[in-house]
């Protein structure tokens, strides 16, 4: 037989068998225990003398033991039958209504079930919306609402992901293809004009790739978030924020910023290429969201317990209540930038690659402009926290 073709042990049929023994055993002990205390009771004649008798309605004179045994026999019969009739009525009448109970206490999981079987594209606005009684029932069906949010949410910022990702990618190769069309279709094009459309074809590739690579990291640190690592090394974070320093030193000279530096030792354990991004993102985030001749600030330390990197640069004024969000994928503080265009990932693989190594980051909006950035990761000497494997 096919599934839905015989009875499922489900929850409310289990509930039914097992308020039905329940309520069958209940009946069965009353039973027999009246049939014994009937049995017990009825000895009128355990007072009287032996060899008595007694003379019945209808003129039979019997023992007085025989008459005794007549009528417990009679009387524990009738019992026993009439008992059995109203167990077996109890029965039927309890073993429905327990069916209808459980029923209805069960039905807000039937629309947890069928609210599931219609989720989809179009119709995760759906919710249970139970408004009984505040039961365990009830919780679970708030839990799921509560789920359907989170997904909601999850689905729409996945959308807006792959929609401005798209429209980033696509950005760069309409400009590849528009150099590409107008230098082919100018008859009068000579190698100059080659020349200038090559090294903006070559621009533009750049772009990509540096967007393509950033989306990599982003999912990498992304899939790695509470669970092991792929890697796992001891490393400095001092020793990553001095090469990222070094690898910006040229746009630092550019545009005239102050730096000041306390690199002190930051030991962690972790991926050493998610935490070099790390503190190469936070670095080229400072430089580029600056002001010319601008301030940029930047500190390692330890202790016991965490290691940490402190980001900090002038720039143009953020709101506070606006610093959540810039971790949003494709956010870019600020309208204008004295760097090149970046893509709008850099403080969402800040964030996924502190996650995926148990740490944290804060960012703080600065008076007057410029934002103040905290990493925190667990110290290299700190106990090992377990993870999922």
């Amino acid at each position: 037989m096919t599934d839905r073709g015989r009875l499922r042990p489900t929850l409310r049929l289990r509930l039914t068998v097992l308020n039905g023994v329940l309520l069958i055993g209940a009946g069965a002990i009353l039973v027999l225990l009246a049939w014994l205390l009937v049995r017990d009771a009825l000895r009128p004649t355990d007072e009287l003398l032996p060899g008595t008798t007694v003379v019945l309605s209808d003129g039979r004179v019997l023992d007085a033991e025989q008459w005794q045994r007549q009528l417990v026999d009679a009387a524990s019969g009738e019992l026993l039958a009439k008992g059995l009739v109203a167990l077996l009525a109890i029965s039927v009448v309890g073993v429905a209504g327990a069916y209808a109970v459980a029923g209805r206490a069960l039905r807000p999981l039937h629309q947890v079930t069928a609210t599931a079987q219609r989720l989809g594209e179009a119709t995760l606005d759906q919710r249970i919306g139970y408004s009984g009684a505040d039961d365990e029932v009830a919780e679970l069906a708030k839990t799921f609402d509560a789920m359907l949010d989170r997904i909601a949410s999850a689905f729409e910022a996945q959308k807006r992901f792959v929609a401005n990702a798209s429209h980033e990618l696509r950005t760069p190769l309409a400009v590849m293809r528009t150099e590409i069309d107008v230098t082919l279709s100018d008859d009068d094009a000579d190698a100059a004009e080659y020349r200038r459309m090559a090294m903006v074809v070559r621009d533009a590739s750049e772009r990509a790739n540096g967007l393509v690579d950033a989306l990599l990291v982003l999912a990498r640190s992304e899939a790695q978030a509470g669970r092991r690592l792929g890697r796992r090394t001891e490393c400095d974070l001092a020793t990553g924020t001095a090469n990222a320093l070094s690898a910006m030193r040229r746009e630092v000279e550019r545009i005239g910023l102050r730096v000041q530096t306390s690199l002190e030792s930051a030991p962690v354990v972790g991926d050493p290429g998610l935490l070099d991004r790390l503190a190469g993102n936070l670095i080229e985030n400072a430089v580029r969201y600056n002001h010319l001749h601008g301030r940029l600030w930047v500190r390692t330390g330890t202790d016991r317990e965490r290691s940490w990197l402190v980001v900090g640069n002038t720039g143009f004024e953020v709101d506070q209540a606006d610093v959540p969000g810039l971790f949003e994928p494709f956010r870019r503080g600020g309208r204008e930038r004295t760097g090149a265009r970046g893509s709008g990932l850099g403080l969402s693989i800040v964030r996924a690659v502190c996650d995926a190594h148990g740490g944290t980051v804060r960012v703080i909006a600065q008076p007057g402009g410029g934002l103040e950035v905290t990493v925190t990761l667990p110290s290299a000497d700190a106990p090992a926290v377990p993870t999922a494997g």
